[in-house]
């Protein structure tokens, strides 16, 4: 079992930046591939970005702005969200599945309970 909980969602202004952090129990955290979803209001939960061991994978509309990282000794993953675009308005969920090479897989066993990104033209 693994528990998530994300922070640093908030209300920016475009081309503002933001760091998502989602902090993970348990002790096989870097056991795990860890993603983020997001989804915006009358859409589908969208994957953006996921990480293995080393490796990434970003959607098309955020690579280049977003950059995905974890630290293994604080069983936590960062999503660091910069030139941020009104179109990036959504609850930010984080997520885990095990085995590290799942990371471009768009499923996910664990999630944790979302955070709101806000931004403003």
């Amino acid at each position: 079992q693994v528990q998530l909980v994300e922070s640093g969602g908030g209300l920016v202004q475009a081309g503002d930046s933001l760091r998502l952090s989602c902090a993970a129990s348990g002790r096989t955290f870097s056991n795990y591939a860890m993603k983020w979803f997001r989804q915006a209001p009358g859409q589908e939960r969208e994957f953006i970005v996921g990480i293995g061991r080393s490796s990434t994978y970003y959607t098309d509309s955020v690579k280049g702005r977003f950059t995905i990282s974890r630290d293994n000794a604080k069983n936590t993953v960062y999503l660091q969200m910069n030139s941020l675009k009104p179109e990036d308005t959504a609850v930010y969920y984080c997520a885990a599945q095990g085995g590290v090479s799942s990371y471009k897989s768009t499923s996910a066993t664990y999630w944790g309970q979302g955070t709101q990104v806000t931004v403003s033209p």
